[in-house]
């Protein structure tokens, strides 16, 4: 079973990012969920970015990261649409890393180096016609092929949070589909 530290949306540590952290601890992984937000939750895209622009933006990234000071090595990281800014650098750059999920959004590798580590395999999730992660695709069709051990999974939609069933932008189909690739994943690691 895999170890997992998920990072929340810009939403915060939803209900929907519980319950998905919560079935994940039900298949037999380990999940860390911090909350970044310090208890806040928004109803939107947008309150939630003003709420981490207000709060500042490296400040919450680094409080972030500094959650996976206090776990060991072999941490699977994973991250919700801006999760994955704090996921994505530390899949790349902390060592003993054990993969990566990058869930709605993905940045370009070079971001955090030079290339993605090869002994680092992740898995992309986001959905075709979301406005927020088009900005992203072509970063995650990079790594997906530049990487040795990499999927990437394009979803018809367009709904940016699909896989957090809290929000109207939930998508039960899509998510069932998703958890069913992350819990493969996880196994495989």
């Amino acid at each position: 079973m895999a170890e997992v530290l998920l990072y929340h949306h810009i939403q915060g540590l939803t209900e929907g990012v519980r319950e998905f952290a919560d079935e994940l601890r039900q298949a037999g992984h380990t999940v860390h969920a911090p909350d970044l937000f310090d208890g806040h939750t928004f109803a939107s895209i947008e309150e939630g970015f003003g709420y981490a622009e207000r709060a500042g933006f490296d400040a919450i990234r680094t409080r972030g990261a500094a959650a996976a000071d206090d776990l060991g090595p072999g941490l699977v990281y994973a991250g919700f649409s801006f999760g994955v800014t704090i996921a994505q650098r530390l899949a790349q750059t902390r060592p003993g890393a054990r993969g990566a999920l990058l869930l709605y959004s993905c940045l370009p590798v070079t971001e955090f180096g030079d290339a993605w580590p090869p002994d680092v395999p992740v898995q992309i999730h986001g959905k075709q016609d979301d406005e927020f992660f088009d900005e992203d695709l072509p970063a995650a069709r990079e790594l997906a092929a530049s990487a040795a051990a990499a999927e990437l999974f394009v979803y018809p939609g367009h709904q940016h949070l699909f896989a957090d069933s809290s929000l109207d932008a939930f998508d039960p189909e899509a998510s069932a589909l998703l958890k069913d690739r992350v819990q493969a994943f996880l196994a495989s690691v």
